[in-house]
């Protein structure tokens, strides 16, 4: 796991939450806060996102855990700006998980994370 030095985060106290469901051999890349109901934060692994659900998408108050492998695509608003919105959705097999982050680049930043993840489990040739 990386250090806090490494990682972006924008709350201490999510970061100490996340970075103790990563589990060895998994790097923490970032731990961003989002807007809204539901969705208190979000974690994104070189692995995986890990999501703070405040009892929307399962009943009771849950760490979410998303494998990029898993991901069928992320989307984004675009109207007419490329990031111009601070929300992403990922679409899985098991539904649509909506983020609003507290700015548009870090709903950028996501976004190219994971399709890179995603592109490079996808295609591991394309790796190194």
């Amino acid at each position: 796991m990386t250090t806090e030095l490494k990682t972006k985060y924008d709350n201490q106290g999510q970061f100490d939450r996340v970075k103790q469901y990563v589990i060895e051999g998994e790097t923490l890349q970032a731990v961003w806060d989002c807007k809204g109901g539901g969705t208190g934060f979000v974690g994104i692994t070189d692995q995986r996102v890990i999501f703070y659900d405040q009892g929307v998408f399962i009943k009771r108050k849950s760490m979410i855990s998303i494998p990029y492998n898993q991901v069928i695509g992320v989307a984004s608003v675009d109207e007419g700006t490329f990031f111009k919105t601070s929300e992403i959705t990922l679409i899985t097999a098991a539904g649509r998980f909506e983020f609003e982050f507290r700015g548009a680049d870090k709903a950028h930043w996501t976004y190219h994370f994971i399709m890179n993840q995603i592109l490079n489990q996808s295609n591991p040739q394309r790796k190194g």
